[in-house]
């Protein structure tokens, strides 16, 4: 089993602690946190660009010139593709990117992405994080305390609104709770944060 120390706000170690080799000790699937990640992505889109077509173009009723002798090419209206002003061919439509991976792919990527921020010792376990008030200074000092200085994914067990608060100010620095942890933003991270409550929470669910 992997093993982490365990620090307080300070930056002090007060314990030790041993992560499960079913969550935290497994060989990467980059493949699976490939797939995963570019279906968080997909899922993200809002698919509300649009495009004009030719029927949907004001104006373009009456047929700019007669059919043969003109000298010109024939035109049926003057809102077709190739004219200025005109519909566009082919364009974008509003639609539903997103789509779904099977229960299995989303655990196992998961699973890869902790198991991969275990391997480079990007793992951060604080016995507990707490703010007394809105106050971005603490978690900025709590952040020097550990040696991050870097990107940082913030883990808790349950909503804090003042420690919440207080770590989004900080650029590059996301709070972000067990529910709704997902691969992307772990693997978008370079510090993996997490609070002691919570390593039992997610040990819980995908050991």
């Amino acid at each position: 089993m992997p093993k982490v120390s365990v620090y307080d706000m300070t930056g002090k170690e007060v314990a030790t602690a041993e992560l499960k080799d079913s969550v935290f000790g497994i060989k990467p699937n980059k493949a699976i946190m490939h797939a995963m990640v570019v279906n968080y992505l997909a899922n993200q889109r809002q698919g509300t660009q649009s495009t004009l077509t030719r029927s949907e173009v004001r104006g373009g009723g009456k047929k700019p010139w007669r059919q043969k002798e003109t000298g010109h090419a024939r035109q049926g209206s003057i809102r077709a593709p190739q004219w200025v002003h005109g519909g566009i061919a082919l364009g974008p439509k509003p639609r539903d990117y997103s789509y779904s991976l099977n229960k299995k792919e989303k655990r196992l990527a998961m699973k890869s992405a902790l198991s991969s921020k275990a391997l480079d010792n990007d793992i951060v376990v604080v016995d507990s994080i707490k703010c007394d008030e809105f106050k971005t200074k603490t978690m900025v000092e709590m952040l020097k305390a550990l040696n991050v200085e870097t990107k940082a994914l913030v883990v808790m067990p349950e909503v804090d609104l003042k420690v919440v608060k207080s770590l989004s100010n900080i650029p590059g620095v996301k709070p972000t709770l067990v529910n709704t942890l997902n691969v992307y933003d772990i693997l978008n991270h370079d510090k993996f944060i997490v609070v002691k409550d919570a390593v039992d929470k997610i040990e819980e669910v995908y050991a």
